[in-house]
């Protein structure tokens, strides 16, 4: 149901809208009421009632100040260029404070083009009350869909947390599930690819952590206590947290595991508990979308009894030294996966508390004047993706503004929608887009032409045009083309209601393509921002808050385990940076040849990144108290040189001198096997494990220091430069 929750608010709006229309008599009105009631859908964000209708508000604020700009503007090209290049620039760098106000911006400027459209198609003299009737339809419209958009929220506060959540629990569900044909005794396998899977699932977990935690501050706000359904949800939250974390760590080399336990069946049965595990987050998704109770699933419990008795078999049959500290690695990995059922079972308990004390969440979101005005400033900086991306949206409406001007065709505006549609802030998606936008346009077209034939009562084509606002909201964010071709398909049904829409057909395809090649031009030619040249801080970024990371862990060596905020935060961190990191990887592989000629070193980067991420998780979901002084410092000493080298190496990313990536700390071996202490000595094994996992973490920070300096280093004169 939340997943529909849009489209049928829009189905309500237009098709009331509709209804008043046609038993009032005003045809005229349809088009510019429903184009403000898609603005005003455009604008939507997840919110609480209140939030909403504070939302609600600004959006029509900033819809009038922008019809009434044009209505005033559209004549006076010498104020009304400069001032759409000001709105254009301003209104995107909106989208610097938080995702509504990015919303809010851009359907604010797709407004101002609508307002564009009705005057242009207007028989009204210039200056004349048409023009302004035009722009108080527009703002109808909108305001008529705000009213069902408060009132939904008012009346179902917490149907689109229990949808993020479902789908947090879904995509760890694919996360854990495919961490589990990681676990094959087999020889050969392309370890790399499955990483990089991996490392493309996560990018996908943690935009739903981030999504559903923001769902949950918008009801409960910095200060309430939440109530209802919301303190279970925030409950599952925290659980989908701590199983992400133990989802993502790794104990030890699969292929030395592989190659050490290559006739026994240990990995299977850990393969086996992973699979199981996965299953459970999906139908822990499904109970959250029917609101019904989670049962755990005995079979995971009894698998796990099985993987301990093979791992006791197996120490009783062991000899060689390498074998028995890799043993140890597997039941490692087993007390990991115990935990992770415990976490899943929570999930059980009215609450989802888990056990937890600190259930505190952070607000990353501006809260005064002040701090949103600091988060555009920051961003005003031709560093800045957003700042290219708002400059070049500025100039392709221009650029489209002047080839309207002309060329005149007959509503050239259309042009300038394409454009604002079509411009987006990466090459890949821009590209997609200008594509997609065509062919959805002329399928539209010829959808349209025959629908127009087959079903010529104006009644019918109202029904077919509700029908297509509906489907575009269905489809924008998953099918564009089909979205597109709909969204067609309701102007070419409006405009028959008033007058010919056969005159509208081709004059439509030629803005369409005349608008998207400004746009792809204008990603171009326009400070382009390829992804090659944002790597290197990416890349400083993912390891210093790596950084930070073990830091917090190793600080809880001194007093267990608590997952109070510092840590939490510390730990979201690490992987948001290491998601951006991911996302700009791929990004640069959409983007043209010549200006990514290293994009095998940072797609090699982020796999060793990923790497040290899953074994920092490791240590993080191990965390005790160690209760010998001295070990614990030692420990921590080693933890902090691992720490210092990983700031070390982002200050070289940074623009640093060679040496600079050079931290200097003692590489840090595992204890000898011999060593390794029996199951009674806790704190010897759980010392013994640190050794280990950071050991493996100096050989991924050698690894990741070998890619920083192939991606460093100097390029000849005649290659292309990032």
């Amino acid at each position: 149901m939340a997943g529909h929750a849009q489209p049928l608010r829009v189905l309500l709006t237009l098709g009331s809208l509709m209804a008043i229309g046609s038993l009032s008599g005003h045809a005229e009105a349809m088009m510019p009421l429903f184009l403000g009631a898609i603005a005003s859908a455009l604008a939507e964000t997840d919110d609480s009632g209140r939030g909403r209708l504070r939302a609600q508000a600004v959006t029509l604020a900033c819809f009038a100040a922008a019809a009434l700009a044009v209505v005033s503007w559209i004549d006076h090209p010498l104020l009304f260029v400069p001032g759409l290049a000001l709105a254009a620039f301003s209104l995107t760098m909106l989208g610097a404070i938080e995702p509504r106000y990015k919303a809010v911006g851009f359907a604010t400027l797709a407004l101002a083009i609508y307002a564009m459209l009705g005057i242009d198609g207007s028989a009204a003299a210039p200056g004349g009350t048409g023009r302004l009737g035009e722009a108080l339809w527009l703002l109808a419209g909108a305001a008529w869909y705000g009213v069902f958009s408060v009132a939904w929220c008012t009346l179902f506060p917490a149907q689109p947390v229990q949808a993020q959540l479902a789908g947090l629990f879904r995509v760890l569900g694919d996360y854990v599930c495919f961490k589990a044909s990681l676990f094959e005794p087999l020889r050969g396998i392309d370890m790399e690819r499955k990483r990089l899977s991996l490392a493309q699932l996560n990018t996908q977990v943690v935009g739903e952590l981030n999504a559903a935690k923001e769902g949950i501050f918008r009801r409960i706000g910095s200060t309430r206590a939440p109530t209802g359904r919301i303190v279970r949800y925030r409950g599952l939250y925290l659980i989908a947290q701590d199983v992400h974390e133990r989802a993502t760590s790794s104990h030890e080399d699969y292929n030395a595991l592989a190659d050490a336990f290559f006739h026994s069946d240990l990995l299977y049965r850990c393969q086996r508990v992973l699979a199981l595990q996965g299953e459970a987050c999906r139908r822990l998704a499904l109970s959250i979308e029917r609101r019904e109770p989670f049962a755990a699933d005995p079979a995971t419990g009894h698998a796990l009894a099985e993987l301990q008795s093979a791992i006791d078999h197996e120490r009783a049959q062991l000899r060689e030294p390498r074998r028995v500290a890799l043993l140890a690695s597997v039941e490692a990995m087993a007390w990991n996966l115990a935990q992770l059922e415990r976490q899943l079972a929570g999930a059980t308990e009215p609450s989802a508390r888990a056990g937890r004390a600190d259930m505190g969440l952070f607000d990353r979101s501006p809260r005064s004047g002040r701090e949103m005005a600091e988060c555009v400033r920051r961003q005003l900086t031709p560093r800045s993706a957003l700042f290219r991306h708002a400059l070049r949206l500025a100039v392709a409406l221009v650029a489209g503004y002047g080839v309207m001007l002309l060329i005149h065709p007959v509503r050239g505006y259309w042009i300038l929608l394409t454009t604002l549609f079509v411009c987006q802030q990466a090459w890949g998606d821009t590209v997609s887009r200008v594509g997609q936008r065509i062919a959805g346009t002329a399928l539209g077209v010829v959808a349209g032409w025959a629908l127009l034939v087959l079903f010529p009562q104006p009644w019918a084509q109202s029904l077919l045009a509700v029908a297509a606002g509906v489907f575009f909201f269905a489809t924008r964010a998953t099918r564009y083309l089909l979205a597109t071709a709909a969204v067609t398909v309701l102007v070419l049904m409006c405009f028959n209601q008033v007058g010919d829409s056969d005159a509208l057909m081709v004059p439509r395809l030629i803005d369409t393509a005349i608008g998207s090649l400004i746009a792809a031009l204008a990603m171009l030619l326009v400070l382009p921002h390829w992804q090659a040249r944002r790597f290197s801080d990416l890349a400083a970024a993912a390891l210093r808050n790596h950084a930070h990371y073990l830091r917090q862990i190793a600080d809880q060596y001194r007093s267990g385990a608590r997952d109070d905020l510092a840590y939490r935060l510390a730990r979201r961190n690490a992987h948001n940076a290491d998601a951006t990191l991911s996302t700009a990887v791929f990004e640069m592989f959409r983007e043209p040849g010549f200006v990514r000629p290293r994009a095998g070193t940072a797609l090699r980067f982020l796999i060793q990144s990923h790497t040290l991420l899953s074994y920092l998780s490791a240590l993080g979901a191990h965390r005790v108290a160690l209760p010998a002084p001295q070990q614990l410092e030692a420990l921590r000493a080693e933890a902090e040189g691992a720490a210092a080298a990983l700031d070390a190496l982002a200050s070289y990313m940074e623009g640093g001198s060679p040496d600079t990536g050079e931290a200097s700390a003692e590489p840090v071996d595992p204890a000898p096997p011999e060593t390794v202490p029996q199951e009674s000595d806790a704190s010897g094994h759980a010392a013994k494990l640190f050794r280990t996992e950071l050991a493996l973490v100096r050989q991924q920070i050698e690894a990741l220091r070998e890619q920083a300096g192939r991606w460093l280093q100097p390029q000849p004169d005649d290659a292309p430069r990032n």
